[in-house]
């Protein structure tokens, strides 16, 4: 996901652009860029590596006289090719058309080779300059802005939304959506488009919001929008509610409240962009993942805390859903053993920061071992700790040296460490995180793996095409579920007493309730200092029941699903003991609040991907309001780090 800005103007627009890729740089901040149509209508273009603050830098040392009426302009999350300077948007055509462009064009590579062979030259290794290509090739039959660019995107295959200018058409900018959204800001005597609401706050409060294959062609003074069916159209003008500083901490006590809260949000723009027509962009995990996916045969997933329950539910997804082995092991275990690795294994890293050390290791640790039959690499080129580690390794006399063991990461920082030494990588769209428990950070993990796999399911073919549907659909309910689940906040407060002199909890689950109970623990140990921890419900009996009693509160997840009656047994089990339940369960599980039972009906109507991801967020606000009657700090909780960046 990347930030779209773009504007018509009597006035410089450049000012009003910077400040826009400023609120959108939680979008994207490997590199950005500006575009404009200076006094003499030329393309005048600025691009730089790194945050906004190195484009201004820039801008202020390179241009004497950086200005124009109309612009537009990007801040980047790498997808296609790596963060540069050259990869970095806009992106133009023979000094005639300029393009911002979020989303993914899944036939560029066929466009490309069309395009290269008609004597267009490419400059990047994105997809993105196809577009550029395209719309200036249509250009040269027709003087019509919109209409090239109406013609170019009958030819994309993929998602987009678009912001264009022209030498040939300098009072036009044209916008365009399909699978990623886009909004027009409307003005007086002045228009603007963005990829958020929030970039234009400071100029407008008026929003036209952009239905999926519109087209829009911005004047100063006028607005014409264009359906999927090229039919003229009127779109509503809706008055954001919004303020400047609604992206700062606003009306929420912490940061981890307020991201609680961004959580429905955080799962559209997750989804954004690699769904299409109720269907999965396989493409979104990389250009190569088609033929990667096609060549494995299990999974590998290597993680620390929170992202290592996120690969723990998906292990249960894998094997359950498309049949597929899967292994889920604590990052600083896997680096200091010999792993004996399989030929074909996808090996999966997950990390809210990508900087995570131990898990960082023990990719560049598999990175050793699949190229150790490589005699120009040596342990020597690698850094420190990963020298060390393959001493260790060499020690086991570890025999085994699989050549195709892809790797792929999903995490939240696209120019991290993790995304720039993996194979494949799929970038959460959860925003900034400032709170140390991680939250809506978890929460876009399990989405970006159910998504994986579906994808992977959908190559091997492994589950038809109704399926996939289901998934999606299913998928694309959760951003209303989570908001439902968030309504329960007052009852689960008020349950949140029953922990004020407490000091030990317990959480059980059962499938993938099991890592989310895991989760449930941790969170609460996190920020309130309660030792909490999790157990499949079926292990009572083989220990943890000998430490039930009333001062041993019990967190119960009861989904609606096949385990459910035996999951009330072993409820029955606890209460007989004097054990306090809080249970959250479905709406249909038909648990009764009694004496020693505190039972919240929080959820109905989930699935076995969309259970898990719910029931996760109850937990996520009792944790909250535990740490608050204890008086803890919530967002820095004591000898925590937001990223573990040292083993």
């Amino acid at each position: 996901m990347c930030g779209i800005v773009g504007g018509i103007a009597e006035r410089n627009v450049t000012p009003i652009l910077l400040e826009g890729l400023r609120r959108l740089e939680y979008r994207g901040y490997d590199s950005s860029g500006i575009a404009l149509l200076d006094p003499d209508n030329a393309i005048q273009r600025v691009r730089a590596l790194g945050k906004i603050k190195q484009l201004e830098a820039k801008i202020d040392q390179e241009t004497a006289d950086f200005s124009g009426h109309i612009g537009i302009a990007h801040t980047r999350w790498a997808t296609h090719g790596v963060p540069s300077e050259t990869n970095a948007h806009p992106h133009i055509c023979n000094n005639k058309v300029a393009v911002v462009h979020n989303g993914i064009i899944e036939n560029y590579q066929s466009l490309k080779q069309q395009q290269t062979a008609a004597g267009y030259r490419f400059t990047s290794e994105t997809d993105t300059e196809v577009i550029a290509h395209a719309i200036h090739q249509k250009l040269e039959a027709t003087d019509d802005l919109l209409a090239a660019v109406t013609q170019a995107l009958n030819e994309f295959e993929g998602a987009y939304a678009l912001g264009v200018i022209a030498v040939n058409d300098p009072e036009t900018l044209i916008a365009a959506r399909k699978g990623s959204p886009l909004v027009i800001g409307v003005g007086f005597g002045e228009h603007f488009i963005a990829s958020d609401v929030s970039a234009l706050l400071p100029v407008t409060h008026n929003f036209i919001f952009l239905e999926e294959g519109d087209v829009a062609k911005l004047t100063r003074q006028s607005i014409e929008i264009y359906d999927i069916d090229g039919q003229r159209v009127e779109r509503p003008i809706k008055q954001s509610s919004l303020s400047i500083t609604s992206v700062e901490l606003g009306e929420h006590r912490h940061y981890m409240h307020k991201e609680i809260f961004e959580q429905p949000k955080a799962v559209t723009d997750t989804l954004e962009g690699r769904i299409t027509h109720d269907k999965v962009v396989v493409s979104s995990f990389g250009p190569q993942a088609e033929d990667i996916f096609s060549s494995i045969e299990q999974i590998h997933i290597i993680a620390c805390g929170t992202s290592y329950h996120a690969g723990l539910v998906a292990k249960y997804w894998t094997e359950d859903i498309i049949g597929m082995p899967c292994q889920v092991e604590v990052a600083s275990e896997f680096r200091y053993r010999n792993p004996v690795l399989q030929n074909n294994t996808l090996f999966i890293t997950i990390s809210q920061s990508g900087e995570t050390a131990d898990t960082l290791a023990a990719l560049q640790k598999i990175k050793l071992l699949r190229h150790s039959q490589d005699d120009s690499c040596h342990p020597q080129d690698l850094p420190r700790h990963s020298q060390d580690d393959s001493r260790h390794s060499r020690e086991g006399g570890n025999p085994q040296h699989p050549k195709n063991i892809p790797t792929l990461t999903i995490c939240n920082v696209p120019e991290s460490s993790l995304t720039r030494e993996s194979d494949l990588s799929y970038l959460t769209h959860a925003g900034p995180e400032i709170g140390v428990a991680s939250t809506k950070a978890f929460t876009t993990q399990l989405v970006a793996l159910a998504l994986l796999i579906t994808c992977i399911g959908k190559v091997k073919k492994s589950i038809d095409s109704k399926r996939e549907t289901a998934i999606v659909k299913g998928l694309q309910k959760l951003p209303s579920l989570i908001a439902s689940a968030l309504k329960h906040e007052e009852e689960i407060e008020a349950t949140a007493q029953l922990f004020a002199d407490k000091e030990h909890a317990l959480f059980l689950g059962r499938g993938t309730m099991y890592p989310i109970a895991m989760e449930g623990a941790l969170k609460l140990k996190e920020i309130s200092y309660i030792h909490a921890e999790a157990y499949p419900a079926g292990e009572l009996k083989h220990g943890p029941l000998a430490l039930i009693d009333e001062n041993m509160p019990v967190v119960a997840i009861a989904p609606l699903d096949d385990l459910l009656e035996k999951l009330k047994s072993n409820l029955q089990e606890v209460k007989a003991r004097g054990g306090q339940m809080i249970v959250f369960e479905d709406e249909q599980s038909d648990i009764s609040s009694e004496e020693g039972f505190s039972v919240i009906k929080a959820t109905t109507n989930v699935g076995r991907i969309t259970a898990p991801i719910t029931f996760n967020i109850l937990l996520q606000l009792l944790s909250y309001h535990v740490a608050l009657i204890k008086g803890t700090d919530v967002d820095q909780p004591r000898n925590l780090a937001k990223s573990v960046t040292v083993e």
